[in-house]
Formats: structure tokens, sequence, C-alpha cells
């Protein structure tokens, strides 16, 4: 799964790091701060996940730290671009207006992450929840580059007009697909559907619907 997390990610954002690479953003600072933090979290993902599966908890551990400053990173950085591109609640997006709600989320499982460290069950779904709390933007740009085309060779007469409840479908569809796999691991090694995976996707919902009805 953090591979996939990287890979996605890779792939919403290669314009930025191999198509288009003079475009405004690229030489925006707080965007290339927040470019280099999101990409070193899904990279630090995929490190940690393989120490684990190779048994090499020491540096793990020692690698733990780093990890956890570069999701504050994350944090922060993010925080900063919702301030300083503020429009206004009501002229957002029901998806714009997401992210600002599950931001938090983010935040608040890193730290119990953090603090229940010592229980490994706790400790990697805090970890991968709050990371897929943070995937709006990666599926948002995924849509019109990769989406679009699929659907477009597959019935063209369908898709020839692609709106935005389709997008918005798209988006919730694939999010909670995340969640819903990370449910179906919980009951294939425990048989019960963990607290963790409960809470966050409760945090979804729950910040989409105060978003679109708001």
């Amino acid at each position: 799964m953090s591979g996939l997390l990287l890979f996605l990610s890779l792939a919403a954002f290669s314009d930025n790091l191999l198509t288009d690479i003079r475009q405004p953003s690229n030489s925006d600072p707080k965007m290339v701060v927040h470019g280099l933090f999101g990409l070193a979290w899904n990279v630090l993902l995929v490190v940690q996940a393989n120490l684990v599966r190779v048994r090499n908890l020491a540096l793990h551990r020692k690698l733990g730290i780093a990890t956890m400053l570069v999701g504050l990173g994350v944090t922060l950085s993010t925080l900063y671009l919702f301030i300083v591109l503020w429009k206004g609640w009501d002229n957002m997006a029901p998806e714009v207006r997401a992210n600002r709600l599950l931001l938090p989320g983010f935040a608040l499982f890193l730290l119990l992450a953090w603090l229940r460290r010592g229980r490994a069950d706790w400790h990697k779904r805090l970890v991968l929840a709050g990371s897929f709390l943070m995937l709006g933007p990666v599926l948002s740009r995924l849509y019109d580059p990769l989406v679009v085309p699929l659907m477009e060779s597959l019935a063209p007469a369908f898709t020839a007009r692609v709106d935005e409840v389709g997008f918005l479908v798209f988006l919730v569809v694939a999010w909670v697909g995340f969640f819903l796999s990370l449910a179906a691991y919980d009951w294939k090694t425990q048989r019960r559907v963990h607290p963790v995976t409960i809470t966050g996707f409760a945090w979804l919902m729950l910040a989409w619907l105060v978003s679109a009805f708001s």
C-alpha cells in the first residue's frame, strides 16, 4: 500500500517533475517546499514499511523521528498554503473544503501514531489512515490525465462530456476504496475492523458531509 501511495503521488504530479517543469508553481517557494515534504513523506512510508518487512526494527525506530518531523512539515506547509490561498469558504468547491477539514485528522493521527509507537497494530494503521486522509490532491490530479482518457476509450458516447458529478463520484469512490482495503486487511488479520480504520473512515465521511452541505 505504501508503494501504491508513492506511485499515485508521482503519477499525479508527474507534470511538475517531468513534463512541465517550467510551470509557475515549480518556481514558487511555498509550493516547492510543500511538494518536497509530500514527496519525502511518501518515500519514507515505503522505506519504513520495508524496514519492518525485513525485520530491521532498529533502523525503523531511528528513522521514525525523521519521518514524524517530515509529517509535521507536511502539516505546516499544507496549513500555510491553506492560509495564503484562502478565498472564502463559500468560494471553494466541496473537495477543496473537505481538504481543510481532513488536515487536522492527518496531524492528529500522526501524533497518536507517535504516542502508540509501541503498539504495532495501532501505529501502522494510524500512519496509513492519516495518509489516506491526505489523498485529496493526489486523486484530484489523477482524474483528468488518467481516469478521463480511460473512460473515454471504454465508453466514448457516455464520457463525451466530463462534468463535476463524474469527478466527485470518482473522488469519493476511490477514497472510500482505500479505507475498505484497510478494513479488509483488518478482517483478514484480526477478524474485526480496527478502531483506527473506523475512526479514519468516519473522519473522511464527516469532512465530506460538512463540506458538501455547508
